[in-house]
């Protein structure tokens, strides 16, 4: 049986015009904020990687394996964020902001489900160099910019900062390690509350542990308040991430970023703001998310060096537009004119024809399989051309071509098809 790895797919036509239409757009909005454009091998080294993704990415998730003739481990690109830091170690003449986008596919070895895929594209925006709230603002306002662009309403922009989770769990809580507590926590919109608390139980945490933990990601909200709600937590960590948000919160100014105890994010490279974009419906993850990492670089370099970044998941993005009506696959191929030869004499001039609208910049297409008139008019109304071409003997003594859409049958000189067929693609 002919079939192909699970977790990856097929884009026919409708859907691979959709996606680079989605993809189009957000390469725009990235434009429209300063970036430019990035790309990086989609393999690497496994040494080179190694020890920087955490211990969950790095033996379940990351697809690693040797290559037999040269007996080198490679990795195949987990995510876009980890080959920009590797890129700026090898590159530290690179001028600072550095603010580039990667559009790229990624592959993880996850159990695919719905919206989860083992191969899919990501579009990073990131700014490389500065530490400062106005780098994490301008991302999450890129954010919610790609949002805006197609038309999502109803979403909301969850904002916490892994300073803050320090404080709490660490200094104030008395966790040592609070990565299993993150990854329990990081589960919530998959298993709700109680979920969380049964697993963190689980791992052997006392019952009033675990209740402290439940209420304190429970608060989510606006700022000042949720601020307010922490009460005498107030340690050196907490204290600098609250400074931060603060910031941020009042350079954004969007009702739909709001401050969420509960978002901790699952990639232990994290070292300030981290936040995620959901839509109440489709329940269907995470449609976008990012964070500060200002350690990442450093890893690779002994040199730290700040950086904040957004990843847009484009699959996600158009399942849910999709399910919402955002989005719709109307559009089975990129053909405006199919020309049709009536009789195969006319084929020539079908060619002359088509050859003439290509110059002028329109997308073309005529029969190559030399079939009939019916034939032919058929196989141009199943790709959805905007106009269908007809020449024969007819046209071809008169040097014209009659031009069909769905409400118009003209037929023009060959000096003016091409003014025509724009006309009525502009009427379309």
């Amino acid at each position: 049986m002919v079939s192909i790895p699970r977790g990856f797919r097929d884009f026919p036509p409708p859907f691979m015009i959709l996606r680079k239409r989605i993809m189009s757009r957000i390469e725009e909005v990235f434009k429209r904020y300063g970036f430019d454009p990035f790309e990086t091998p989609a393999l690497e080294y496994w040494e080179t990687v190694k020890g920087k993704l955490g211990e969950e990415a790095e033996s379940r998730l990351m697809f690693i394996f040797p290559d037999f003739l040269s007996k080198e481990w490679y990795t195949l690109r987990y995510e876009l964020t980890f080959p920009l830091a590797r890129y700026m170690a090898m590159h530290p003449e690179t001028p600072l902001p550095f603010k580039r986008y990667h559009i790229g596919r990624v592959w993880r070895h996850e159990e695919p489900q719905r919206g989860r895929y083992r191969e899919f594209w990501q579009c990073d925006a990131d700014v490389v160099g500065s530490p400062y709230p106005e780098a994490d603002a301008e991302v999450i306002s890129l954010n919610i910019e790609v949002m805006r662009e197609f038309g999502f309403r109803d979403f909301t922009v969850k904002l916490n900062d892994r300073r803050l989770l320090t404080g709490v769990f660490e200094e104030e809580l008395g966790i040592s390690n609070p990565i299993p507590v993150y990854r329990s926590i990081d589960k919530l919109d998959k298993i709700g509350e109680e979920g969380v608390r049964a697993d963190l139980l689980s791992k052997g945490m006392h019952e009033d542990l675990v209740d402290r933990i439940m209420g304190l990601i429970s608060k989510r909200g606006k700022f000042y308040e949720i601020a307010e709600d922490l009460g005498s937590i107030r340690n050196e960590a907490v204290s600098e991430a609250l400074k931060h948000l603060e910031e941020i919160f009042s350079i954004v100014g969007d009702e739909r970023l709001v401050f969420d105890l509960s978002l901790v994010r699952g990639l232990e490279y994290y070292t300030g703001p981290v936040f995620e974009t959901v839509v109440r419906e489709p329940r269907i993850g995470s449609l976008a998310g990012g964070g500060r990492y200002d350690r990442l670089i450093g890893m690779y370099s002994n040199r730290d060096v700040p950086a904040t970044g957004v990843s847009v998941g484009v699959e996600r993005l158009i399942d849910a537009g999709l399910e919402l009506g955002i989005f719709d696959l109307d559009e089975r191929s990129y053909v405006q004119v199919f020309v049709v030869s009536v009789r195969r004499d006319s084929w020539r001039y079908a060619w002359r024809v088509a050859e003439m609208l290509r110059r002028e910049g329109f997308y073309v297409s005529l029969d190559l399989m030399r079939r009939s008139q019916s034939s032919q008019r058929e196989y141009a109304r199943k790709l959805g051309a905007k106009i269908v071409a007809f020449v024969g003997p007819k046209e071809e003594e008169s040097r014209t071509v009659t031009l069909y859409t769905e409400q118009t049958r003209m037929t023009v000189d060959l000096k003016e098809v091409v003014g025509s067929v724009k006309k009525l693609l502009s009427q379309s």
